[in-house]
């Protein structure tokens, strides 16, 4: 059971020795550098034009820094483990704004539907960037995050699995669109030597997948069910399982895990989120794109907090917003570019599709598996 609790929050392999045993040692780029920039742009341009189209959305600003004293970023999980990279800033000033650089803008979305006086079946798309200093850093986790963060309002009614699920099926025939896309404008892309893009993805709720393989922690349930279902979304993230753990730790003041959904063979299932992911073939492991969810309400957001021993939280103004109804109901998410690129461009690794800083270490694991990482 330590395993379990090991495996509920810091991504990542956790040693380079471990790193390098799973890098394929049989991998080919299917581009160039140069090329693979002009079909990751293809790719964005195609993603944003029409997650835009299929989810009501519009592009909009999004912030690097937000204040600490707003509430705004983004803590990832609940446990503290992670935290922001924060810095005085404002010249001049008797007091320096204590200022945090967003681990993502999943809270600041939310409010900014209210400022963009967004209606219901409307809302936004950000070209999101963010700095999460806390990842160890492997083939597909990075201290440089880059996501379409993206939020819509919602009515009441809307906060069921029938909703989410919709949405989901959206996203992922944008995704799939979009490698399409890249092949047919990239023959080089067109190959053999992997499978198509599952065409429908799988829903599960992590009960079930826990029901399926009770004695694994979750990263190795997630990795078996990928062998039979390729492209999943999971279910319920976030809220304890019958073995006493979350499937994943997930923050307490964005996504819904509280809320009963299902009732299947006698046993209440909970949570209005969940995660796509996919097998990827290049790696041959898990792959996460993309993680959303139907937002908490002021009665959930206030049950959760209680469980994460967060309460004194709520006095924040993001929180307090909530509780005072002064911003929408909504449902949103995130998507990870550069793995989104990975996967449509048959990459070995995120170093392949966007630059950032990585250790020596695994540079000399990459260059000696024909991985040659920006710079």
């Amino acid at each position: 059971m330590s395993d379990k609790k090991a495996d509920l929050a810091g991504p990542g392999i956790s040693t380079y020795e471990e790193v390098e045993k799973i890098l394929p040692t049989d991998y080919e780029p299917l581009q160039t550098p140069k090329e693979r920039m002009k079909a990751l742009y293809a790719i964005k341009s195609y993603i944003e034009e029409n997650l835009c189209r299929e989810l009501g959305l519009q592009m909009v600003q999004v912030p690097l820094i937000v204040s600490k004293e707003s509430g705004v970023n983004d803590m990832l999980d609940r446990d503290g483990s992670r935290t922001p990279v924060e810095f005085p800033c404002g010249l001049g000033l008797e007091k320096p704004i204590q200022a945090q650089i967003v681990q993502a803008a999943t809270k600041w979305k939310r409010v900014a539907l209210r400022q963009f006086d967004c209606e219901v079946g409307e809302g936004i798309c950000t070209d999101m960037r963010a700095v999460r200093k806390d990842y160890f850093l492997d083939h597909d986790h990075s201290s440089y995050v880059d996501q379409w963060d993206w939020e819509k309002v919602i009515t009441e009614a809307d906060r069921n699995l029938d909703y989410l699920k919709d949405t989901v099926r959206r996203i992922w025939k944008v995704i799939r669109g979009a490698g399409e896309y890249a092949r047919e404008r990239f023959p080089e892309l067109r190959t053999d030597k992997y499978p198509e893009l599952p065409e429908e993805l799988t829903f599960l709720h992590a009960e079930e997948i826990l029901d399926m393989y009770p004695d694994l922690p979750r990263k190795q349930r997630e990795t078996k069910v990928l062998q039979e279902y390729p492209a999943i979304f999971i279910i319920g993230i976030g809220w304890p399982l019958e073995d006493g753990y979350p499937h994943e730790m997930r923050a307490a003041d964005y996504d819904d895990w509280i809320t009963e959904t299902i009732e299947k063979n006698g046993k209440k299932m909970h949570g209005l989120n969940g995660d796509i992911l996919v097998w990827n073939p290049v790696t041959r492991r898990r792959h996460e794109l993309t993680s959303m969810g139907i937002r908490v309400t002021k009665e959930t957001l206030v049950e959760q907090m209680k469980m994460a021993g967060l309460e004194e939280d709520l006095k924040l103004p993001y929180h307090q917003m909530i509780l005072n109804d002064e911003i929408p109901l909504s449902i949103g998410g995130g998507i990870g570019q550069a793995r989104t690129y990975m996967y449509l461009l048959r990459t070995a690794h995120l170093g392949e599709v966007t630059v950032t800083v990585w250790p020596d270490r695994l540079k000399e694991i990459c260059e000696k598996k024909n991985i040659h990482v920006l710079r």
